[in-house]
């Protein structure tokens, strides 16, 4: 009996994290199986690329960047094609896509090669977050789109955890053919992604709904200047990403005495309680507001852990780790609530019928903590040391702080606009 609420618990948080029978859960095997195929291949990809395709450490470095440029240029022209036919098949292509790209990584024996399959892969990856937000915005009410987010979220972590795992298998063997099967299962999770978004619900065609009908002349997404201040700010409230994989690994090696096999002790850690709680965390991000005073606590939350690193600086372990355990469960609590703001304002503040297209503006947030990010917060936190922790605790702050004035100020707009009105019935969803 004693441990009947503890069961209890246990399958309420189960129900909360696997959605109910229908589309809703059709996309939570989509995004288990994306995530397996995701984490499959970026655990091995460093290594494939050196000892399979025999590239220097400065070439896939190159290469890298210059497909992250290729995605970002590419989402907002791709969100437009959303509008236009509805995300579905869009989002389709783009896994469809992706699982020839991989299987091509198989016979790719020199840089330009690897660079014109690397920046095409990165347009495919890119624009399907965005992608799969519209549909979500379109398939689901407006009350459970927030919740649907968080589960993906969640979801998206158990996933690549599995890919992690079978990635192990590859890098122990680190033969050529190992390398060649990871870019095959990457391909063949990828084309499963391709048949599940068939079976999905939504727009195939040009289909004309009574929201896309009422705005044929509204402003270019990326002429929104609020919303794409807002998409910005979410992207330095995203730098949480880059602390966590380069800046805070850097840090305990040079700064710290804790061990280094920490570093993965942390990541384990931000893992499992984004899959245990980012659901619960969700909660109260159903309305633009709601939405930006999450992102105002996140800036709180990731401020106060950036104090709490800069702390570990020249002590003993004894007090380092348990201050690098407290500082990551900060963080933590920072990253779930930035991520139900973000998802927030992307669903609640576009005008109808231009969800894709602002769905790719906001993408470019993800591409500025992506390209900027590592730089700039290991120049501040690994380079400066204190000074630089309380600087970017300070960025952080002052981010979080601009989200609730400027989400007003953008809803305010919008309705001056006569885009978009308070008492507009919402859309029926496509089911």
């Amino acid at each position: 009996m004693a441990s009947n609420p503890a069961v209890k618990a246990v399958r309420s948080w189960a129900n909360d994290l696997v959605p109910a029978p229908g589309p809703a859960r059709r996309l939570a095997v989509l995004t288990v199986v994306q995530a397996t195929g995701f984490g499959l291949f970026l655990t091995a990809s460093a290594i494939f690329f050196r000892s399979a395709i025999g590239l220097t450490a400065g070439q896939v470095g190159t290469g890298l960047s210059v497909a992250g440029l290729a995605g970002m240029l590419c989402t907002v022209p791709i969100g437009r094609l959303a509008d236009r036919y509805g995300p579905r098949l869009p989002l389709l292509a783009s896994y469809a896509a992706l699982a020839l790209l991989f299987a091509a990584y198989c016979g790719v024996t020199g840089f330009a090669g690897f660079v014109v399959l690397a920046a095409l892969i990165s347009v495919c990856e890119t624009s399907s977050h965005p992608l799969r937000m519209a549909l979500i915005h379109e398939v689901f009410q407006a009350d459970e789109r927030v919740r649907v987010s968080a589960q993906m979220r969640s979801l998206f972590n158990v996933g690549f955890m599995l890919g992690a795992a079978i990635a192990g298998g590859a890098l122990t063997v680190g033969s050529r053919p190992a390398f060649y099967a990871v870019a095959l299962i990457t391909a063949v999770a990828h084309a499963g992604c391709a048949l599940i978004t068939w079976r999905l619900p939504g727009r195939t065609g040009k289909t004309v709904t009574a929201d896309t009908a009422a705005q044929p002349t509204s402003r270019s997404g990326l002429r929104d200047y609020r919303f794409v201040a807002l998409a910005l700010l979410c992207g330095v409230l995203e730098f949480y990403q880059p602390i966590l994989m380069v800046a805070l690994p850097l840090w305990i090696i040079g700064h710290t005495e804790a061990p280094s096999s920490l570093n993965a002790v942390l990541l384990i850690l931000d893992t499992v309680l984004v899959i245990a709680f980012q659901v619960a965390a969700s909660r109260g991000a159903e309305t633009a507001p709601g939405a930006a005073r999450m992102l105002r606590r996140s800036g709180l939350l990731l401020a106060a852990c950036c104090l709490v690193f800069a702390l570990t600086e020249d002590v003993t372990a004894a007090v380092a780790v348990p201050l690098l355990l407290v500082g990551t469960a900060v963080l933590v609590l920072g990253e779930l609530s930035q991520a139900a703001g973000s998802w927030g304002l992307s669903l609640h503040l576009p005008p109808p019928g231009k969800q894709g297209e602002y769905q790719g503006v906001f993408a470019l947030g993800r591409g500025l903590q992506q390209t900027a990010g590592p730089f700039l917060v290991t120049a501040l936190a690994v380079g400066q040391g204190r000074i630089g922790w309380a600087i970017l605790a300070a960025v952080l702050l002052l981010a979080g702080l601009a989200c609730p004035p400027l989400t007003r100020a953008a809803q305010a707009a919008t309705v001056r606009a006569g885009e978009q009105s308070p008492a507009e019935p919402e859309p029926e969803p496509v089911r």
